[in-house]
């Protein structure tokens, strides 16, 4: 992945070895959610579809096979290692933070856990909503970090505290890199603000037991975030105690809410 200046505000790295499992369990968990919320009437055969920070391209795949041969989708992102173009799939390396927009309107823009991270959230919103044609979506999904994970249960006092300890540490990584852990409160506002319409917000969450995919994340998390996480004074011990703690079946914890937020450019607009 290069390593340029656009580059070193994202704080993951898709080029990591941790890469493949993160997205792995990102897509387990939030492409059943994502395809609720971009079924038609928002994705139709026919349309034309931006699918922002792609990641490793599930999203994009399931808009392709849902727009059909008449219909195309842009996916892009900063590093497209783990990206693969099809007939109708063109993929773009793309920094939507200072590479212009595609020339051309879509009818589906999606944008998953990206906004979050950038420090130019709002100056990229309107730049998507822009880009919207006439009768447009746009579909903003992030988590929001501001609530404290609730543990359900923990085989002790001591290994909820750990937990509890890691993940903190981690949202402070998040923030000192850009990252804002309440923009997922504020996407609704942002939507109904540029004038987009039928604007609705839907939130999920559930509980991740030890061994699941879903606690495998925060695991997968700490390893990429390992060299940053021991400079706020945690021990290789407590990172390894952490991760053994998200295997173990008597650990279970809240995830984060997902928002996921939608919002149509009006037709005659």
């Amino acid at each position: 992945m290069p390593t340029d200046i656009r580059d070193t505000e994202y704080t993951f790295d898709n080029g990591s070895p941790e890469a493949v499992p993160q997205l792995r369990a990102l897509e387990s968990f939030l492409d059943p959610i994502t395809a609720r919320r971009i079924a038609p009437p928002v994705l139709a055969p026919g349309g034309v579809c931006w699918e922002i920070g792609a990641g490793g391209g599930s999203v994009a795949r399931a808009m392709a096979r849902a727009v059909g041969p008449a219909g195309r989708v842009l996916a892009t992102d900063i590093d497209t290692g783990h990206l693969a173009p099809a007939a109708n799939l063109e993929v773009r390396r793309h920094d939507v933070r200072t590479d212009p927009a595609p020339g051309e309107a879509f009818d589906l823009i999606h944008a998953r856990l990206v906004l979050l991270h950038l420090p130019e959230r709002r100056r990229v919103l309107g730049t998507l909503t822009g880009a919207l044609a006439p009768g447009g979506w746009l579909v903003v999904e992030e988590f929001d970090c501001t609530a404290p994970l609730r543990v359900l249960t923990a085989p002790t006092d001591d290994a909820a505290k750990l937990f509890t300890q890691v993940t903190d540490a981690m949202l402070g990584i998040l923030q000192s890199h850009g990252a804002d852990l309440a923009w997922a409160q504020d996407v609704h506002a942002e939507l109904a603000a540029a004038g987009l319409v039928e604007v609705d917000t839907v939130t999920h969450s559930q509980s991740w037991p030890g061994g699941s995919v879903g606690a495998s994340l925060y695991a997968t998390n700490s390893r990429q975030l390992e060299p940053e996480l021991l400079d706020t004074g945690l021990s290789p011990g407590q990172l390894e105690a952490f991760r053994k703690l998200l295997r173990d079946p008597a650990f279970a914890v809240m995830s984060y809410q997902f928002v996921s937020t939608r919002g149509r450019r009006p037709a005659g607009r």
